[in-house]
Formats: structure tokens, C-alpha cells, sequence
């Protein structure tokens, strides 16, 4: 079943529908793992669309309104870091208008059709995107869950929007944001989500798609930190509407989402197996009239065999048939068709048996057999007579 059925699908202004029959919607989310390099982020959007991803995301942030001046000061120089303080780490990592602008013109020349969207951490960050890669949805982080101006900022815009949980402290939370884009007219998609890096099996909670479903209502997906792809596979199973996974060149890379990462071989195998598990969910078709497997059923199905030597006259009872193969004569089901009737001619052992090969013992035509039983002329000498 799909967990999603009887909610109001949602149709992005791209013509791409999300929700109801539609193919789950795999978003490979870069996020920040271009490491601040357009080049960088060229290939991860040509690793993309040679996987057939439905969109590609990032995550922009304007530092100053992200972070207190504290914060920004704050030293770091970890294995990861791109800079003396966590300030110049995070300025590293961003893009600039001019280069969000850029890929956005990179994926028109090359022909790549994937929707491209982002998380937008801040309302400079919202006004950046609209005057750059204007996506047609937004993301909201799950940390934002709670930054109800900023919610309020990006659903005036009417735009879908896909909320992540992974952060939620309770139900209420949630249901706080969700009133707030809802109100606006905006449509929703709710992602369970664990904020843990990677997320172990033991937390992912996919039993959270149902339970979310029902309980606000509302489209669910998967934002998705295990590693591996088994759990975007199974939600995917389930039903749900939107997949989120990160995207890297190479899981060795430097940086702090890269190990939890799929590389381009992992989310191409991905999107296919997803792809695979559509296929398999989605039969339309009857089986017991699908032609490949009446196919199948006629050459190793069973049918009515002579089990030995039935002379003509004889009537066939259990004991002169048995079930063998090929399944292109009488089955079990229709075993009333020989088992009771009379041979009407000598059948050799071991043959697939058909109508023709027997009669019913009362037919005149055959009344003055030689081959007929004493009782059995009696019978019919009876029924003849009752028959009139």
C-alpha cells in the first residue's frame, strides 16, 4: 500500500507532480558539499543528471544572519575546517549570487532538466535564491522548525514547500510550522528525518512515515543520513513521496557531510533500484491473465494424464489419471470433464487426456459399444427409458 493515497498530490510549476501514482520524487542534495568551488559543483550536478535525479538542492546561508558574531569568531581548525574561525569556515563553504547564477545557467546549456531548489537558512538567503535559481519549491532545515519568521518568509512566496522533522523537539513543533505554510496556501511535504551523522539503522524510524501521514495529514518522504541506500530503499517501498539524500565526488573528501554521502555510482544505484521497486509496487495487470505467465503455466502447469491403459468403454475413475506436465490440457479444478466419464476410444498410458478421449455413459450414439458393461447397458436402457 502506498502510504500516501488519498492526499491531494502537489504539482510544481515545472509540470513535475509529487505525490499520488507519481514517481517518488529523488532529490540529491549537495548542500554545501561543493566546498564553496563551482567546478566542484558542476560535476556534482553532472553526477546528478547522469543518475537521473528528479532535482538537485543546496543550502544557502547569508554567515551574519546565520551566526552571532561569537560564534563566527569562535575558533576552528579541526581536520574539516576551511578556516581559522568557524566564520571563515562557513564563508568558505558558500556560493555567491553570481555563482548560484552561473550553475543555474550551466544546467540550461547542457540540457540538464533537474529541478533545481535549496534550503534557504535565512530571509537574505530566500532573497538570494529568487533573484538567482528562482526554485520552483523550497526546503526548510528541521533546525528552522521553530523560526516561525522565517516560515512565514518563504510561504508568503506560495511556493510548495518540503519541511524536515529530523529536529523536532515534539508533535507540536511540527504542527506549528505546518499551520503556517498551510495557511499561506502553500502545499507541504513532511520529512522524517534523524539528525545524526550518519544516522545508525536502530534510528532511522521509518514506522514515522505512517505515523505522520496520519497524524497531520500531510505528504511524507525521507530525508535520509544512514549510510548506505537500504533505508531510502524501504521508504521508498513504503511509499513515500519524496527522497533526500547527499550527493558527493568522492566520500574522502574534506568536509563534514562527505562520509555520509553517496557517491555518483551510489545515488545512480539508487535512483534505479527505487526506480525498480515503482515497478514492482505498481502492477496493473491481472496475473491469471498476463500472457507471459499463461505461458509459463502452459509448459510446467498440470494437467489430466492417463496414469495406465484405459480401454474404450472403460469409466475412468482417480485411479486411472495423475497430474503431470505440461499444463496445456485439463486441470484438477476441471478434472469433472474425464474423471466418471466413459473411455470413448482406447487411450494409451501416460498421454495428456481431452474431451474427445471420453463420453458420458448415458450418450445413445455409443449405446451398442461392445466395449459397455453389462451395468452399464443397463443404465442406459434405463435413462433411455425415463428420457422417453
Amino acid at each position: 500500500m502506498n502510504i500516501n493515497s488519498g492526499l491531494p498530490p502537489i504539482t510544481l510549476s515545472t509540470g513535475r507532480i509529487i505525490g499520488l501514482d507519481a514517481p517518488c520524487f529523488v532529490v540529491a542534495e549537495i548542500g554545501q558539499n561543493h566546498n564553496g568551488d563551482t567546478y566542484t559543483a558542476t560535476r556534482l550536478l553532472k553526477a546528478a543528471h547522469d543518475a537521473e535525479v528528479d532535482a538537485v538542492k543546496f543550502c544557502k546561508r547569508d554567515i551574519p544572519s546565520d551566526l552571532t558574531a561569537a560564534a563566527r569568531a569562535q575558533l576552528y581548525n579541526g581536520p574539516q575546517s576551511y578556516g581559522a574561525t568557524y566564520g571563515e569556515h562557513r564563508e568558505a563553504l558558500e556560493l555567491s549570487p553570481a555563482e548560484y547564477t552561473h550553475l543555474k545557467d550551466r544546467m540550461r546549456y547542457n540540457g540538464w532538466p533537474e529541478i533545481c531548489f535549496a534550503t534557504a537558512c535565512d530571509q537574505i538567503s530566500v532573497d538570494v535564491l529568487e533573484d538567482t535559481i528562482r526554485p520552483p519549491l523550497y526546503k526548510v532545515a528541521s533546525r528552522d522548525l521553530d523560526n516561525l519568521p522565517l516560515l512565514r518568509y518563504i510561504a508568503r512566496l506560495g511556493k510548495p514547500v518540503i519541511l524536515s522533522s529530523g529536529m523536532a523537539r515534539d508533535d507540536s513543533e511540527i504542527r506549528a510550522a505546518l499551520e503556517i505554510i498551510r495557511d499561506a496556501g502553500c502545499p507541504v511535504v513532511l520529512l522524517v528525518c534523524t539528525s545524526e551523522y550518519p544516522t545508525p539503522p536502530l534510528h532511522v524510524g521509518l514506522s514515522r512515515l505512517a505515523l505522520y501521514r496520519d497524524k497531520f495529514g500531510v505528504l511524507v518522504g525521507l530525508s535520509d543520513h544512514t549510510s548506505g541506500i537500504v533505508a531510502a530503499q524501504a521508504a521508498a517501498t513504503l511509499g513515500a513521496c519524496v527522497i533526500e539524500k547527499h550527493v558527493t565526488l568522492s566520500r574522502a573528501m574534506k568536509g563534514t557531510d562527505h562520509a555520509a554521502s553517496l557517491e555518483p555510482d551510489g545515488i545512480a544505484r539508487l535512483v534505479r533500484n527505487i526506480r525498480l521497486v515503482e515497478e514492482m509496487r505498481g502492477l496493473s495487470v491481472s496475473l491469471a491473465e498476463w500472457e507471459p505467465i499463461e505461458a509459463t503455466r502452459r509448459k510446467l502447469g498440470r494437467s489430466l494424464v492417463s496414469a495406465r491403459f484405459i480401454p474404450a468403454g472403460q469409466t475412468i475413475g482417480w485411479d486411472a489419471v495423475v497430474l503431470k506436465s505440461p499444463g496445456n490440457g485439463i486441470r484438477y479444478a476441471e478434472a469433472g470433464k474425464i474423471v466418471g466419464k466413459m473411455a470413448a476410444r482406447d487411450i494409451a498410458a501416460d498421454v495428456t487426456l481431452s474431451e474427445p478421449d471420453v463420453r458420458d455413459p448415458y450418450d445413445p450414439h455409443f449405446k451398442r459399444t461392445d466395449n459397455l458393461t453389462a451395468k452399464q447397458r443397463e443404465q442406459i436402457d434405463e435413462h433411455e427409458k425415463e428420457n422417453g
